[in-house]
């Protein structure tokens, strides 16, 4: 009852009539506006672009060049994969690296590939069996850096 008394009070927000007037300023003013504005557009685009692709990078820690490296559900362990590699490489030439920290770094080096197959795998898992292989990865990961932290002397 209140909603048919607010129409019969007071005119339609949009009407016929209305929009007829607006298509036609548009068909007046959007010739003369839209090469004025384009530019400014095309460039506040670029730059929320660049925004977005500096925090995803910093998200993922790696920088923006490497951003398109990693790229699906997976790109925050694959990023992590590839520096914890990086961290192992470090460890194989470090001048304070024993025979067990060699060891390590190349067993290390092998589970990584395997958590690297697993999680390109898990790409196209469904949700319900991909979010449980992540977690795993993520916990085996966590495990590996402790452990190269650890070797570092971290």
């Amino acid at each position: 009852m209140a909603r048919k008394a607010k129409q019969v009070d007071g005119e339609a927000r949009i009407t016929p009539k209305k929009a007829k007037n607006a298509i036609a300023v548009a068909k007046v003013i959007g010739p003369a506006v839209i090469p004025v504005v384009a530019p400014y557009a095309v460039r506040a685009a670029g730059a929320a672009r660049e925004l977005y692709d500096r925090y995803q990078a910093r998200k993922l820690g790696v920088s923006v060049d490497q951003l398109g490296e990693y790229t699906g559900r997976g790109a925050a362990l694959h990023a992590r994969i590839a520096g914890l590699a990086q961290g192992l490489g470090e460890l194989r030439k470090s001048s304070k690296a024993s025979e067990a920290d060699v060891s390590f770094a190349t067993d290390a080096q092998g589970t990584l590939e395997q958590l690297s197959a697993t999680v390109r795998a898990a790409e196209r898992m469904p949700a319900s069996r991909r979010k449980p292989a992540h977690r795993a990865v993520a916990g085996e990961l966590d495990r590996l850096e402790g452990q190269l932290l650890h070797r570092l002397g971290l």
